[in-house]
């Protein structure tokens, strides 16, 4: 009984550690993680504007048969107040990652060749790490199976980004982090 009880709390604890999957055709497969925090855990403070403002290691598996690139979206959409959210702040835009690199190292500003940046709303084409002005907010961090390679879109907005994606998504994953400052 003792052990049942263990295996279940198990269980339930690894269906909430773990990133959410959607995949056209119902193949679950893609997944995404960090080995710096879990999914809707804390993000650490060394990959916040209160730390070194660097992007946190992330790895995926489980591509689908015939994906031809890869996209990340980081975003926020709890700004700038959770309690009256306003907007969706974005972080981080990748696009046209290889498929056969399967994860990003921390602090990752060399990036696979072929790979391309969109503009964040700091205005940076880079990272931009949590900072929120109030309250804890949640960090989604988005990978996207295509099945083409984009064209250069020159640094785009989401927006745009999204609008290129569109019909050749073949599986995402997310991973959700929370922080609030500390200072």
């Amino acid at each position: 009984m003792l052990q049942n009880t263990a295996m279940l709390m198990f269980g339930f604890c690894l269906l909430f550690s773990t990133s959410a999957v959607y995949s056209k055709g119902g193949v679950m497969g893609l997944t995404l993680v960090s080995p710096a925090f879990t999914n809707q855990n804390f993000i650490p403070a060394r990959y916040t504007c209160e730390g070194k403002d660097i992007s946190p290691p992330l790895s995926w598996s489980g591509l689908p048969k015939g994906t031809s690139s890869l996209v990340v979206i980081v975003d926020d959409p709890d700004a700038p107040d959770p309690a009256a959210p306003r907007m969706t702040w974005v972080h981080w835009l990748l696009y046209n990652l290889p498929p056969d690199i399967h994860d990003l190292e921390e602090a990752a500003v060399e990036l696979p060749l072929g790979t391309l940046q969109g503009s964040n709303d700091f205005g940076h084409i880079r990272y931009g790490g949590p900072c929120p002005p109030i309250g804890q907010h949640r960090y989604f961090f988005k990978l996207y199976a295509l099945d083409i390679q984009l064209p250069d879109l020159k640094q785009p907005n989401k927006s745009s980004l999204l609008q290129a994606m569109q019909g050749h998504v073949l599986a995402e994953s997310q991973l959700i982090g929370f922080y609030q400052k500390q200072k």
